[in-house]
């Protein structure tokens, strides 16, 4: 699949005498703690020392009817104070805290209403005035669970059946100190019967109540829970250490119903991620897999675990199985690519900090590269099944306008708003391209690495440098575009610096064609359906003739997208325009296959009756090459590079 169905201001600086205080007794132990912990060990839990911890008590009983409902107690003292909510959540990449969904705040002291207001710059702020003598603040929230099934976090997370509980959603934090220095005890009310799973440590559960250990809000927010009533875990590393588990939720009961052959392509999956990296900086590894249809739809990366929600059926039908085969390598690299190593400009402090996105090419793009190696390796897709996707996505970026006008970097240093942008157009506008061409970008790395080498070096040697070192305790290593080029340097001396500076700021770079041609294998057109590129328009309910007249269109007539410049585009064709006919008979994605198919010995214009709103009007399209579909082949003048690639490192075929 290689991506291409997947798509994903300062904080306040005056924070009260609370603020100020909890920096002072925080300072000592900041200089000995890493930048960002992912994980509290049972002895960090229980030491004594530092401040004293936010109580956070989340009632998710009326989860079925979309309402969660939060009491948090802090310890505080007279004076001004400022609590904040999230705006920046890690791997979102943008200002996107759900704040729209927080409803019935409210604080009290001593049983006294405290009256608060919100910054009307930093509108993800909150002052309040403590009064003289109190010492503990009680705060009550809800948090509404009825958003769309879309977006990241913010979007849909339940169901009558399950809740996906992100605790940025449903928590406030003081200003002053980092994230990372500031420690919560948490507990979580289930549903009654309901099942959970987490990597936040668990200190006891009395029924439906689950206790967690005190951890630093960064371990907080970096530690989902997944619970539902239809629930199944399942050790993918039994009896090793570290441990490895997929805890699944789903609509219904069959869906669990995972095949032995996925548990083995999972078992294969860690085996390969621990070759190919040469370390694991997590103390365990839970996938948490949400099954439903009425959730959104994402990964989302956490250092100990992932937060994975796909179609209800994804583990039972193959099509499903298909187009969700990538996913879970994604978020597990991102273990190492992102969580362990992560841009100084993504490494910040809290959750107000803007974050700098400049080298999200390296952070999801190197992601995507090396999960989808990782899926190849493992089996999850069977390597006819992964080359079907490489050669759809290579042809996608040969068939991108947009790549004239918005350089690649651009993509990265755009994302808050490209994440948000809808599909038309999106071959002009561009997207989130730092996904799918950074992954080409990275395959080209990779191919370079092994020409300039002679076959003696390649990624594997890069990420045991840059990933590898010492096993153990989640830590924090941020990185810049220099260490980045040195490291590349180590592994292949090389002008890295301008071969990366060239392919990120040029226009229209040969990269998606040079990183195939460089790995022994040549793009082609024929007549043949590329079967990625099949599965996904069953799946989304459209066909697409990008590689033919430039155009996507639903089942129902619906034009998803053209592509500018196109033969659709000079036809006068647009995104949100309805197409009813074709060639006089109504439209159906079958009569325009075979018109298109037709239009190779008939010298006719196709022609098309298309709805513009309340308007309706007749198109010719002169198009004639037939039906077009992107495949792969080798090219024997050249070494198979890509088979190398693909080739496992840890499992036996």
């Amino acid at each position: 699949m290689f991506g291409m169905t997947r798509r994903i201001g300062v904080g306040v600086a005056v924070a009260g005498v609370l603020a100020l205080s909890w920096a002072s007794n925080v300072r000592a132990q900041a200089a000995t703690q890493q930048a960002e912990p992912a994980a509290a060990t049972t002895a960090q839990a229980n030491a004594p020392a530092g401040p004293a911890a936010i109580r956070l008590a989340v009632d998710a009983t009326q989860a079925p009817q979309k309402i969660l409902h939060a009491h948090m107690q802090f310890p505080v003292q007279a004076g001004a104070l400022t609590l904040q909510y999230p705006e920046w959540i890690p791997g979102e990449h943008m200002p996107d805290g759900p704040i729209i969904n927080v409803a019935g705040i409210k604080f009290t002291a001593g049983g006294q209403l405290i009256p608060w207001r919100r910054d009307l710059v930093e509108m993800f702020s909150i002052h309040l005035n403590i009064p003289a003598g109190v010492t503990t603040l009680d705060a009550d929230l809800d948090f509404l669970l009825s958003a769309p099934a879309g977006g990241f976090t913010g979007g849909g997370s339940a169901t009558a059946s399950l809740d996906v509980l992100s605790w940025n959603q449903v928590l406030l934090y003081p200003a002053g100190a980092a994230a990372k220095d500031i420690p919560f005890a948490a507990s979580l009310k289930l549903p009654a019967g309901w099942k959970f799973g987490t990597a936040l440590p668990m200190t006891k559960q009395d029924g439906d109540t689950i206790e967690f250990a005190q951890v630093p809000l960064t371990t907080l927010v970096d530690s989902p829970v997944i619970a539902g009533k239809y629930y199944r875990a399942i050790q993918l590393t039994p009896g090793q250490t570290p441990s490895h588990e997929i805890d699944i939720a789903a609509d219904s009961p069959a869906a669990l119903a995972m095949t032995p052959d996925t548990e083995l392509h999972l078992h294969n999956l860690i085996g390969e991620a621990g070759a190919l990296f040469g370390a694991r900086h997590y103390r365990d590894y839970h996938f948490l897999l949400t099954l439903s249809d009425d959730v959104a739809h994402f990964g989302l990366e956490h250092h100990e675990s992932s937060d994975d929600r796909t179609s209800e059926r994804s583990l039972v039908d193959e099509t499903e199985r298909i187009e969700f085969a990538g996913l879970l390598p994604h978020e597990y690299v991102h273990s190492w690519n992102g969580k362990y190593r992560r841009p100084v400009g993504l490494a910040t402090p809290d959750y107000q900090t803007p974050m700098k996105d400049d080298l999200l090419w390296v952070y999801e793009g190197l992601t995507e590269y090396l999960g989808e190696v990782l899926t190849a390796r493992s089996g999850l897709l069977k390597e006819e099944q992964w080359r079907e996707g490489l050669a759809y996505l290579v042809a996608s970026y040969t068939h991108r306008p947009g790549r004239e006008w918005r350089p690649l970097q651009d993509t990265a240093d755009a994302a808050p708003f490209l994440y948000d942008a809808t599909p038309d157009w999106a071959n002009w506008r561009r997207g989130t391209d730092f996904y799918d061409e950074g992954e080409l970008l990275w395959l080209d790395v990779d191919t370079t690495i092994r020409t300039l080498t002679k076959d003696k070096k390649s990624m594997n040697d890069f990420c045991k440098i840059f990933h590898g070192g010492a096993s153990g305790e989640p830590a924090l290593k941020p990185y810049d575009f220099d260490e980045v080029v040195s490291t590349l340097n180590e592994v292949a001396p090389n002008d890295w610096a301008a071969f990366l500076r060239a392919r990120l700021d040029g226009l229209s770079t040969k990269t998606p064609i040079e990183a195939l041609e460089n790995s022994g294998w040549k793009l082609v057109y024929n007549e043949q359906p590329n079967e990625m590129l099949a599965d996904e328009e069953l799946l989304a309910h459209r066909a697409d003739f990008t590689f033919t007249v430039g155009m996507m269109v639903s089942d129902d007539g619906t034009v998803v997208d053209v592509t500018h410049g196109a033969t659709a585009y000079d036809a006068g064709i647009a995104p949100g325009m309805k197409i009813v006919a074709v060639n006089g008979a109504q439209y159906s994605p079958e009569n325009l296959r075979e018109a298109i198919g037709n239009a190779k010995t008939v010298l006719n214009p196709i022609q098309f009756i298309v709805a513009n709103g309340a308007q309706f009007k007749t198109m010719s399209m002169e198009y004639h090459d037939g039906l077009k579909f992107p495949h792969i082949e080798r090219d024997g003048a050249k070494p198979d590079y890509l088979g190398e690639i693909t080739h496992p490192l840890a499992t036996a075929q």
